[in-house]
Order: structure tokens, then C-alpha cells, then sequence
């Protein structure tokens, strides 16, 4: 036996010398930049006999490679790198010439990739892919705003609002935003208005999310996916811009890149400093207590926003990600409430407000991905932590008549929130046409707040001292796996999402009163443990070039917020307060969506059908503060399953070389369910409502030259019926320019916002009695801005591979 092994041994050992001894020959050489004379690694270099690949081999850290075993032959050696021009030499390897130096061989980059930036399309363009919506953003769009949230009117299904800057798609403000694939902890309408319109790429629409993706979000996920920085040196650009409304608003970003070796090193930082006016009236024609309100205020926000990051590429196959924000906000604002009564009891009151508020957000961002051998088989690790502070102190003095009385009211609330949240992802395409996802997440969350409540009524003598503390715990383990198969014109993807949901929330509430009778001291737990399954199924048929059809399902939930949930008050005014439920569970909906696409030699057209069937909706309730008669609280609550459908078309056309358009309509049909009071009974009683809404916007562009470009926006959001009043219709038109000065790196933007002074919120309602007002607030306002691009530098190798693999992973961008 150990003679044949022996034997064995020695014909292999001869084999490999034979081998060698037929085929001595070698190719060696270096590859380097053209223009910048860097050593380029991972450099493709191919040997071809007759016009086929035999063998080939890829460059070193150094740039260096060496092919050994060839046989003495004529070749033709390629060498071939992404974004590069391919170069060509003939070698003939023969006895007298066995190994070949070709020395240093310099590959120079492409036309389209000298520019310092990425090209950006003249317009944007929109395309239908099997699980989501993707708007390319082009020159257009970034015209016709200075920050992603003024951008964001112009996408079709997404809205924002002119107040509170807060985001809707297709109706629905519970939606959840990502940036390149990633969570955010820093307030949604804070950031967007963060980010340069220059640094976005791709806006997806991920109307009807995966199992891939964590179910929350009754409407879906809007994902901004950045320009990736892939250059070496050092580069950046700065963004700035002055608002004119009643006050000036400054707005301004400064954004740094500096790559050398396998690190990157990137900076952002935002400035937001303004403030705010706003007021309005409210009449109400309630029996004996017919009054007016009118109220305003103004506020004065100052934010920074500062992210450091390092992206370090420790080869081809493995890099680490690193980053943290730094979010700081201070706040203070004055406001005023006056109630006039005209009817029979005289009870005018008068309150004024003042608060100060903070905000204090830090993330630290830990990401690793690895690219195994086979092309497309990934694996990818992210943990996430952040700590939230939010204290805010605000007084409010109240004055009455008949009888006349003066209340002094000072709250101090503390708020904290931490976060932690653990990715694991791993794809594997199983064949040319199969791949597949699977992976698990774990989020925990902490949240406490503390409010201190001080009442003084000087002329009664009278003093009350409340202290309530709520603390909750919110943790969800969860795992998917997602399949997905293309065959002919045919694509399909299944998945399914496993969740454990767990929640605990302690609450205690102690008054101290001068009257007795008004001391209190309560404690309540709530406590949840929910399993849930989540499936996902998407159909796509590409009929032709022209033509495709798109049919999906998804299960989702809405799980209450903690404003939704904490018994503490989050806001009061004499009549009216607003506190959660802690009971509140949460709400399912079953999603169902059929798109068409059709692309014409104009652009594209996409048409769609939506229908939404919702179990344990949450709605509002009202009912009466047993602690002031005189005041309504409004809460939430479940109530019973519901049923939403819509239609939804868009166009992105190019109407002619100067003029380009985005348009789209949508309209929803549902039942709006909630609790009211009626007006002869004063019992809270259910009602519902059926409701349609409409709503429209149009964006042209034109080319007036290479230069200079306009644009015409206008929107149309129609009427809104809830069960205690009717929204009436909302509209307004912007126009606005950008100039492109200092050849291509910079431009200057100027636009009039609601040109005529239309947009504002006003209503008129009958339950549980007749009440009309409206709000206003500075929505006509003029922006002028400047944004420039400095630096240069050249394309990483690496870096573009990966940023041009996977666009919405990895950091290395804004936010």
C-alpha cells in the first residue's frame, strides 16, 4: 500500500514538472493611471490565442501581474478595467524569448468618466422594476429645488407638507424614509431639508415593500439613494441659500471627501437657522358658547447636522464602514390663544406661551460587507446605535372673565430614546436566473419621558404639583428569506418575513394639591407579545420593450408610535388636549397593487390600481377631560377593519428638446372611522365617513440655453372629509430658474414659491357642532441659492466596482 502511494506521489510530482518543462513561458507588467501614474489594482489582464480567452490573471495591490505556464505561441494580451479604455498588445513568447516584460502599460479613462462628477441626465426618467419605482433624477428636478424635501412635490404619489414639512405617499403621512438602503434616527422633514437636490440620484418608491424590508409603514418606503464619492484626493461642494417669507431662513451644507489608498474620509455638515410665523382662526357656533379663537405664533429653530465617516477598503472582496451623526437643535417660540364668546355666558380668555426646546442625536454607524468568489454572493453586517434628548420647558399664562381668574402653568419635560438596531444579509444567486436573500434583524428600543407640571392660581391661593413617568421598551426579532426567478418575459419573487414583537411600558402619575379631594397617585403597566408573519409576492411581465405589467402583495403594520401610546400630554390649549393611549394595539393591513407601464418615444407612462384592507385601524377619538369640563381630549383608538382603494397615473415626457414635464393625478376612495360627540346627547358616539380624494401637480422645464433653464410648477390637492369637518381644497404654483456658472461646477438657483398666496388649511364642519377656520402660515417666499463643486481627482478602482454593484448599500455619502 505504501509503495503505490509512494509511486502515486512521484507520477503527480512528474506531471507538474512535465507540465512546466512544456509550457515555460510568462507574461509579465505593471498597469498604472494614465493621467494620475497611480498603481492600479484588480486590473483584468486577459492572454487570447486566435480571439479566445486561454488564461488571464488580475493586477496587485502594486499593480503588478505575472502569468506563468504559456506555451510558446503568438497571444494577444488584454488589459481591460471599468471606466477605462482597453488596451491591446501582441506578444510572441518563443525559445530564445520565454517571459516577456511589457513593462509599465498606462490605461486612460473613459471621455464620460474625466468629468470631477458623476453626469448627470438633462431629465429625469422613471422606471418600473419588479418591487419598486425608481426615479432617476436629472437636471430637472434638481432644478426645482435646493433640498431633497422641496424636490419631493414634484415625485409622483409623494407629498409634503408645507408646514410641517412632514412626508406623505399615495395619501398616507406612515411612511418610512431611507437613505441609500439605511435607517435614519434624525427626524425625517429635518433631514431632507439636510440634503443638496445635487446629491440625490435615484428617489425609490417602494409603494409595497419585501419581505426584505421591516413592515412598518401603512404606505410603503421612500429610499434616497446618494451619489457615491469614488474619487481619489480631495473634493467636496457647498450648498447655501437664503429663504424671504416674513423672516429670512438660512439653509446651507458643506460637504467633504478625501480618498488616498484604501480610505475614505467624508464630512458633512448642515446649517438650518430661521424663523417661523404662523396663525389662524377658528369659529364655532356651539349653543350658548358661540365663539372665536384666534391664535399664532412664531418660532425660532437653529440646527447643525454634522457626520464624520471613514470607508476603509481592506481588498476586493471585504471593506468596512464607519460613521456618526452629530445632531444638535435648539428651539424657543411664543405663542397666543384668544377665545371671544358671543353667546349668553361671557367666559373671553386669554393665553400666551413661551417654551424653549432642545434636541440632541447622536448615531454611530458600523457596516462590513464581503463579496465572496462567486459574482453576486454577498454578505453584509450593520449595527446601529443612537441616542436621543429632547427636554423642553415651556410657561403658559391664562387669563379668564366671568368669572375672572389668572392661571400660571409651567411644564418640564424630559425625553430620551435609545436605539440599537443589528443587520445581517446574505444573497446568493443560485443560478444564472434564481437568487437568493435571506437574513435577520434585531432592533431594541428605550424610550423615557418625565413631565413636571407647576399650577399657580394667585388669587385663589390655589397650587398643584403633577409628576408623571413613563417608560417603554420596544424590541422586534425577526428573520426573512426572499427567492426570486426570471424566466423569458416572466419574473417572479416570494418571501416571507418572521417577527417577534415585544412591548413592556410602565406609567405613574402623583398630584399634589392644594385641595385634597384632587391628589392622586396612579401606576399602570401595559405589557404586549405578538408572532406575526409577513409574506411578499411580485409578478412582472415585460410584454415588450414598450410594454410591462406589474402585480404584487405585501402584509404590513402600523405599530403605535410613542406619542400615540404615552398617557403623558403632549400639547394643550383652554379647550382642547392631546395625549395617547397606552392601550392602543397595533394595525394590520393586507396590500394589493397592479401597475402598468408604457414607454413611448416621448418617455414613459405608468397607470396603477391600489386596494388596502385594514384590520384594528387606528383612528382619533374625543371625549371629555374629567379633570376640566369645560376642555375635549383628543386620543387615539382601534376600530373596526376598513378598506382603502386608488388610482394613480404618471407621465415623465419630453415634449419638445426645450421642454420636458412630470405630471401626475391620483385618487382614494376609503372610510374614514372615529369616535365624536353628539351635539343633543354630549355622548361620545362612532361615526364614519366615505371619502374621495383627488389630487394633481404638473412640473415643466424648459431650456432656454446650455445655461440658463426654467421652471413651472403647480399642484392641486383636492378636498378632504373627516368626520368632524370637511378639508377644503389646497393649491399653489411656484416658478423658478438655475443658472450654471463656472464652467459646469457651480449654479445659482432663484424661485417664488406659491406665487399668488393661495396655500393654506381651512375647514368647515357640522359635528358636533358648526365650526369654520383656517391656518395660515409663510407658504409665498422667495429662495436664492448657490451650490458649487471644487476638487478633483480620479475614479477609485474599487470604490466604483462596488458603488456600480450595488447602488443602495454603503456609506461614503450624505447622511
Amino acid at each position: 500500500m505504501r509503495f503505490k502511494l509512494l509511486l502515486l506521489l512521484l507520477v503527480s510530482q512528474c506531471s507538474i514538472l512535465l507540465a512546466q518543462t512544456n509550457n515555460p513561458g510568462a507574461i509579465t507588467g505593471k498597469v498604472i493611471d494614465k493621467n494620475s501614474k497611480q498603481p492600479l489594482p484588480y486590473v483584468n489582464v486577459s492572454v487570447l490565442e486566435e480571439g479566445k480567452i486561454i488564461t488571464g490573471g488580475i493586477t496587485q495591490e502594486n499593480g503588478n501581474f505575472s502569468i506563468k505556464n504559456l506555451a510558446l505561441k503568438k497571444y494577444t494580451v488584454e488589459v481591460q478595467f471599468i471606466g477605462f479604455k482597453k488596451v491591446t498588445q501582441e506578444v510572441t513568447l518563443s525559445e530564445s524569448n520565454k517571459s516577456v516584460n511589457l513593462n509599465t502599460i498606462a490605461i486612460e479613462e473613459e471621455a464620460v468618466q474625466l468629468a470631477g462628477v458623476e453626469i448627470v441626465k438633462e431629465r429625469s426618467t422613471i422606471e418600473q422594476k419588479i418591487d419598486r419605482k425608481v426615479v432617476n433624477v436629472g437636471k430637472d428636478l434638481i432644478a426645482s429645488g435646493n433640498t431633497a424635501s422641496e424636490i419631493m412635490n414634484n415625485i409622483p404619489t409623494v407629498s409634503v407638507d408645507p408646514q410641517t414639512k412632514e412626508l406623505s405617499l399615495r395619501g398616507n403621512s406612515n411612511v418610512r424614509v431611507l437613505i441609500d438602503g439605511k435607517p435614519s434616527n434624525i427626524d425625517a422633514a429635518q433631514l431632507l431639508q439636510q440634503i443638496p437636490s445635487s446629491s440625490i440620484k435615484q428617489i425609490e418608491l417602494i409603494t409595497n415593500p419585501s419581505a426584505k424590508y421591516n413592515p412598518e409603514g401603512m404606505s410603503g418606503i421612500i429610499n434616497i439613494i446618494l451619489h457615491k464619492n469614488s474619487q481619489d484626493g480631495f473634493n467636496g461642494s457647498i450648498n447655501s441659500g437664503v429663504t424671504f417669507g416674513v423672516t429670512p431662513k438660512v439653509n446651507s451644507a458643506l460637504n467633504l471627501n478625501y480618498k488616498v489608498g484604501k480610505v475614505n474620509f467624508y464630512t458633512n455638515y448642515g446649517f438650518n437657522h430661521g424663523q417661523n410665523e404662523n396663525n389662524g382662526y377658528i369659529n364655532s357656533f356651539r349653543p350658548l358658547f358661540e365663539n372665536r379663537q384666534e391664535f399664532g405664533g412664531s418660532n425660532l429653530n437653529t440646527s447643525h447636522l454634522v457626520k464624520l465617516g471613514m470607508d476603509y477598503y481592506i481588498n476586493e472582496k471585504n471593506s468596512l464602514s464607519f460613521y456618526t451623526n452629530q445632531n444638535i437643535v435648539n428651539g424657543g417660540g411664543t405663542g397666543f390663544t384668544n377665545i371671544d364668546y358671543t353667546g349668553a355666558l361671557l367666559r373671553d380668555s386669554r393665553q400666551t406661551s413661551d417654551s424653549d426646546t432642545e434636541n440632541y442625536t447622536q448615531t454611530y454607524d458600523l457596516a462590513y460587507k464581503h463579496d465572496f468568489d462567486k459574482k453576486g454572493e454577498t454578505l453584509d453586517f450593520q449595527a446601529n446605535f443612537s441616542n436621543t434628548e429632547s427636554p423642553e420647558n415651556s410657561d403658559y399664562w391664562f387669563n379668564q372673565e366671568n368669572p375672572t381668574s389668572t392661571r400660571f402653568t409651567n411644564n418640564d419635560i424630559k425625553r430620551e430614546t435609545d436605539y440599537l438596531q443589528i443587520n445581517l444579509d446574505y444573497v446568493n444567486p443560485l443560478s444564472e436566473t434564481v437568487k437568493l436573500e435571506i437574513g435577520a434583524e434585531t432592533r431594541l428600543q428605550k424610550i423615557t419621558n418625565y413631565f413636571d407640571e407647576t399650577i399657580s392660581e394667585p388669587s385663589e391661593s390655589y397650587n398643584r404639583q403633577g409628576n408623571s413617568n413613563f417608560e417603554f421598551t420596544r424590541n422586534i426579532h425577526s428573520f426573512y428569506t426572499n427567492i426570486g426567478k426570471q424566466w423569458k418575459k416572466w419574473s417572479v419573487q416570494a418571501g416571507v418575513r418572521l417577527e417577534q414583537y415585544e412591548i413592556e411600558g410602565d406609567f405613574q402619575n402623583v398630584v399634589t394639591s392644594s385641595t385634597p379631594s384632587e391628589n392622586i397617585n396612579d401606576q399602570s403597566t401595559i405589557e404586549d407579545d405578538i408572532f406575526a408573519i409577513y409574506p411578499s409576492l411580485f409578478f412582472n411581465y415585460k410584454a415588450s420593450d414598450k410594454d410591462s405589467f406589474n402585480f404584487n402583495f405585501s402584509r404590513r403594520v402600523d405599530r403605535p408610535s410613542i406619542g400615540q401610546i404615552s398617557p403623558i400630554r403632549e400639547w394643550t390649549t383652554p379647550l382642547v388636549e392631546s395625549r395617547g393611549n397606552p392601550s392602543l394595539e397595533p394595525q394590520f393591513t393586507n396590500s394589493f397593487e397592479v401597475n402598468y407601464t408604457r414607454t413611448t418615444k416621448i418617455g414613459s407612462i405608468t397607470t396603477g390600481v391600489f386596494y388596502r384592507q385594514i384590520n384594528d385601524e387606528i383612528g382619533r377619538i374625543i371625549y371629555k377631560n374629567p379633570d376640566n369640563i369645560n376642555q375635549d381630549i383628543i386620543s387615539y383608538d382601534n376600530f373596526d377593519d376598513n378598506n382603502a382603494i386608488g388610482a394613480e397615473v404618471s407621465a415623465n415626457l419630453k415634449l419638445a428638446t426645450w421642454w420636458s414635464v412630470n405630471a401626475s393625478s391620483d385618487a382614494y376612495f376609503r372610510t374614514v372611522r372615529g369616535t365624536v360627540q353628539n351635539a343633543n346627547t354630549q355622548e361620545q358616539e362612532r361615526a364614519e365617513a366615505d371619502v374621495v380624494i383627488f389630487n394633481a401637480r404638473v412640473n415643466n422645464n424648459f431650456v432656454a440655453t446650455k445655461k440658463l433653464r426654467f421652471n413651472l410648477f403647480a399642484m392641486y390637492r383636492g378636498k378632504d372629509l373627516g368626520l368632524q369637518f370637511e378639508r377644503k381644497p389646497m393649491y399653489r404654483m411656484d416658478i423658478g430658474s438655475t443658472y450654471t456658472v463656472l464652467k459646469g461646477k457651480g449654479s445659482i438657483t432663484a424661485r417664488f414659491n406659491d406665487v399668488f398666496e393661495t396655500m393654506h388649511f381651512a375647514f368647515d364642519g357640522n359635528i358636533p357642532y358648526r365650526q369654520v377656520g383656517a391656518f395660515y402660515w409663510e407658504s409665498q417666499t422667495f429662495y436664492i441659492g448657490f451650490n458649487y463643486m471644487f476638487g478633483g481627482g480620479k475614479n477609485s478602482a474599487m470604490q466604483r466596482k462596488q458603488r456600480d454593484q450595488n447602488e443602495t448599500q454603503g456609506s461614503g455619502g450624505l447622511l
